[in-house]
């Protein structure tokens, strides 16, 4: 093999390190939970609303791909303590919270270390919505704690699951949004 040859396919060899090394890299990168700005939690602080509320991307990281139609405004939510942080959206109608026409759609990503399975869940120092009386159900393809929304949450349905060690998804449906929850659960991506 003459020095051009060699040369060819020392250079091929290297392009493909590289392209197979990329999408580890890229992992690499990607954090192991999603987690709110200093913007963001400036916003959640003054209670800042987004007037139309925001799309699919509405939580860094997260993708919430099935957004029913009807919302008119939206509300960042943060909350750190107890060494875990909370980090979700909620897309809402202009109804009263006590109407049982009132569309509301609550995601939300926790980062705990101690997650690592739904007993974990049940466990969860979370500021709302515990799942302590929550049952299992497998829901939009996935396995979760569901239960019925009450006081603070409001009607409707709610369910949480473990995405990964470390990173918990929770999502509340309000009453007329519970039948489309299955497709919104199977539409979150981290």
């Amino acid at each position: 093999m003459n020095k051009f040859h060699q040369l060819a396919a020392l250079s091929a060899a290297a392009v493909a390190a590289t392209v197979i090394a990329a999408p580890a890299a890229h992992a690499a990168e990607r954090p192991s939970c999603p987690t709110a700005s200093k913007a963001e939690t400036k916003r959640s602080d003054d209670s800042k609303t987004d007037k139309p509320p925001r799309g699919a991307t509405a939580i860094k990281g997260v993708r919430v791909n099935r957004i029913p139609k009807g919302f008119t405004y939206g509300v960042v939510n943060v909350n750190k303590h107890d060494g875990i942080t909370e980090y979700g959206y909620r897309w809402s109608d202009n109804r009263d919270d006590v109407d049982r026409k009132h569309k509301s759609l609550w995601v939300r990503v926790v980062c705990w270390p101690k997650a690592r399975t739904l007993a974990h869940l049940r466990k969860a120092p979370l500021v709302e919505g515990t799942f302590a009386t929550a049952v299992t159900a497998k829901i939009g393809g996935r396995k979760v704690l569901t239960k019925v929304g009450d006081g603070a949450l409001g009607h409707g349905r709610y369910a949480g699951w473990v995405e990964r060690d470390g990173v918990i998804v929770t999502v509340m449906a309000s009453e007329p949004l519970v039948s489309q929850l299955g497709e919104i659960i199977k539409g979150i991506r981290l």
